[in-house]
């Protein structure tokens, strides 16, 4: 039986992340077809397909999720 792969997480370079106020996300992107999406004060770890994910991703680029509009 093969161990499953563990999550390698990284912070956004946008993230400037302090003792004050240490909310930033972490993601993951080296298990093949899996995204891992950290929250980096509680640990809490969603999980979505690749698909999912750049679907995702997409959506926010074109401003879908753009609280102000």
């Amino acid at each position: 039986m093969n161990a499953a792969p563990e999550f390698e997480f990284r912070t956004s370079s946008a993230c400037t992340y302090n003792n004050n106020d240490p909310r930033c996300v972490e993601v993951s992107t080296n298990v093949p077809g899996r995204v891992a999406v950290r929250n980096s004060v509680t640990g809490q770890t969603v999980e979505f397909t690749a698909v999912e994910w750049s679907d995702f991703v997409s959506g926010a680029k074109l401003g879908e999720f753009d609280l102000s509009s």
